[in-house]
């Protein structure tokens, strides 16, 4: 049997590292699943030699992520715990540090759209059910990892990511304080056991002979302490309804002792069998509370209600958290706790992994051993994208790789090769090996308007083998909501009137649908003395206009949606036949009066020429078997897209009308002429 790949990502997240997987490219049978989990640790062997683990519980860890189901949340995350020098996974513990990977992850695949600025995920774990709320840095809504937050156990600096857990108090057990005492008494040893975050039993160390300041490896030393604390471990585990939690990771063991002040406690948390490193930010949650509330081994002073900051003081530092303490009736309880951490992608591709990991299979019924694998895909696929990264073409790229991969049966990349209108991407796939390997995700411009405007090195007809059609997204009219207009009749008014001086509008360069719509609904109305600022892509104009640096521009509503949605653009007009279903009440430009401007961007699949017809056929039902998924759609139609489906004939069929189409629309707005003068004064 032979090995398998799969798409990875590698990151450090928190105090921990480990691979991040979409739930996709997993498989959907669990023990196969489990398999790939520990093959990509190297759980195996205690050094891990043979994976991407570092020989400890620390770097043992795996996140599983995928798109939530839960109302009100964002993304389903899924911990695995991985052993070491054993093959077993165990998804009954959460890990908070592999949480803060979580969201900066899930955005770079295209799961969730970033914000400008910041981006808030809502995120449910799915080991414990908790709910929590990351806050990442997204400036000009790209992830970035650099910045200046520090976090102790890490070297270095970077960006700040906020975890806000919500409902993290008894998410495992359904109690707080699961055994219903808050101090249990055994073995002549105060207990507490508590289940924030993490389950947890707390022990104070200088009940144990131990001052609790100790280096980790100097407790790991200590066999008959070991040996005391998993004894007291077991026995709990069942008292907090876990079973027997001999084979299992939690609950976690802590050691605490006084800290330096009144709002700090020191604590020794322990993973099970070894002390950690620096410590376990559910564990930090767990702690905090203990040490919030009172009553448990860990109580500090007493708090009254409102928002407390607390250090839970570690081996290599200290994890400040942001808790908040609300009295019920008689009771007080911790009701929020927030904390700081970071986050660094180390790299993504894909993941080798070997075949003694899978156990052996015989021959499906009727299968023939002797038949061939598909000749294709033999390699990573990846889709060029003309556009830069973060526009409406990039995002609807990575909505199709997520599951055209595990369609296909091969990794699927997203390349961003910007320039010259997407000539630049265009060119560069036609010139490419003629195998499927390499696809064009070509739209208007690349095959319908740049051909007519431009003189070109590709032929749009000649030099493409068509895969099918992807979708469409209408044409709006927007402005900055600081222009004081609130519908086109103003607008053309306000552009009419020499006092109100130029309007500049945006586009997304020139040539593309934006600049000519913008030229064309000027020339209709007759206006002049108007000029368009061009950029490199609809991220970056969208943006531009946002800061007040244009006023109005024709966006695709695919482009256009995130910035309606958050009131920063406001919605004029619909440059298509019909009204937008979410938009009843905005009219479209012919109900005003302004013919010819019914403009659909629309986006498709492109292999270089004479690519094989088995090959472009396998890629078309990949497709069209991703575009039907009810997901893809769903996530389209909420960025204002709409799935268009289609065989390699339709799709040819399209392209050669939308170029007879762009050749009349083209030259009705002058800028033929103008283009031919400028190239002749170059000469």
């Amino acid at each position: 049997m032979s090995g398998r790949k799969i798409p990875c990502v590698l990151m450090r997240a928190g105090t921990s590292r480990g691979p991040f997987f979409l739930r996709e490219w997993l498989p959907e049978n669990e023990q196969e699943r489990d398999q790939v989990l520990i093959g990509a640790i190297g759980a195996s062997d205690p050094l891990q030699l043979d994976g991407v683990g570092g020989g400890s519980t620390l770097n043992s860890k795996v996140a599983i992520v995928s798109r939530s189901s839960r109302p009100g949340c964002d993304l389903d995350y899924l911990f695995a715990q991985v052993g070491v020098g054993h093959q077993s996974v165990d998804t009954r513990p959460n890990c908070g540090n592999m949480l803060a990977g979580v969201a900066p992850f899930a955005i770079e695949q295209g799961l969730v759209p970033a914000e400008e600025g910041r981006t808030t995920v809502r995120i449910h774990n799915v080991n414990t059910g908790a709910t929590i709320e990351s806050t990442v840095c997204t400036p000009g809504r790209q992830v970035t990892y650099e910045g200046d937050a520090r976090i102790d156990g890490v070297a270095g600096t970077a960006a700040p990511i906020l975890l806000n857990f919500l409902d993290a108090w008894g998410a495992v057990t359904g109690k707080v304080f699961p055994t219903g005492q808050r101090i249990d008494v055994v073995d002549g040893l105060e207990v507490t056991c508590i289940d924030a975050a993490m389950p947890l039993m707390i022990l104070r160390a200088s009940d144990l002979g131990v001052t609790g300041r100790e280096r980790p490896a100097e407790l790991d030393a200590h066999a008959t302490l070991l040996a005391r604390i998993e004894k007291l471990r077991i026995l709990m585990g069942a008292r907090m309804g876990l079973g027997d939690v001999t084979h299992s990771v939690i609950p976690k063991p802590v050691l605490v002792s006084p800290g330096d002040h009144p709002d700090s406690i020191v604590s020794r948390y322990f993973t099970p069998h070894q002390c950690h490193a620096s410590h376990a930010v559910t564990g930090a949650i767990g702690v905090s509370t203990a040490f919030a509330l009172p009553g448990t081994v860990a109580s500090g002073v007493a708090r009254p209600p409102g928002r407390h900051p607390l250090a839970v003081v570690h081996p290599q530092g200290q994890i400040d958290l942001d808790v908040e303490i609300a009295a019920q009736g008689d009771d007080v309880a911790v009701v929020r706790a927030a904390l700081v951490r970071t986050a660094r992608k180390i790299m993504q591709g894909e993941m080798h992994l070997p075949a003694y990991v899978f156990p052996a299979r015989t021959a499906e019924a009727g299968a023939d051993p002797a038949a061939e694998p598909e000749p294709f895909p033999q390699e990573e696929v990846r889709i060029i994208v003309p556009t830069s990264a973060g526009g409406g073409n990039d995002t609807m790229a990575r909505i199709l790789t997520r599951k055209l991969g595990p369609a296909l049966g091969q990794v699927v990349s997203v390349e961003n090769r910007t320039g010259a209108n997407g000539s630049v991407a265009a060119e560069y796939v036609a010139a490419s090996r003629r195998d499927g390997h390499t696809l064009m995700f070509g739209y208007i411009a690349t095959h319908g308007i740049n051909p007519v405007l431009q003189t070109l090195c590709y032929d749009p007809l000649e030099d493409f083998a068509p895969v099918g059609l992807v979708g469409y997204s209408p044409t709006v009219l927007v402005v900055n909501t600081a222009l004081p207009v609130q519908d086109v009749p103003a607008l053309i008014k306000l552009l009419q009137s020499s006092a109100a001086g130029r309007q500049h509008y945006a586009s997304a360069g020139e040539g593309t649908l934006p600049h000519l719509a913008a030229e064309m609904f000027l020339r209709t109305l007759g206006v002049a003395g108007q000029e368009g600022l061009h950029h490199a892509g609809a991220a970056p104009a969208i943006g531009a206009m946002v800061r007040g640096q244009s006023q109005w521009m024709f966006p695709s509503l695919f482009s256009a949606l995130p910035y309606l949605k958050s009131g920063k653009l406001r919605l004029l007009a619909v440059a298509s036949a019909a009204r937008l279903s979410a938009w009843p009440g905005v009219p479209t430009l012919s109900e005003l009066g302004i013919q010819g401007l019914e403009l659909t961007q629309w986006y498709a699949l492109f292999a270089p020429a004479r690519t094989p017809a088995p090959v472009i056929m396998k890629l078309n039902q990949a497709l069209n078997q991703v575009l039907e998924d009810p997901e893809v759609r769903s996530r389209m139609e909420q960025d204002g897209a709409q799935v268009k489906t289609s065989t390699p004939e339709q799709l040819l069929r399209h392209v050669k009308t939308e170029l007879e189409r762009w050749q009349v629309l083209v030259r009705a707005t002058g800028l033929l002429q103008t283009r031919a003068m400028q190239e002749a004064q170059e000469l």
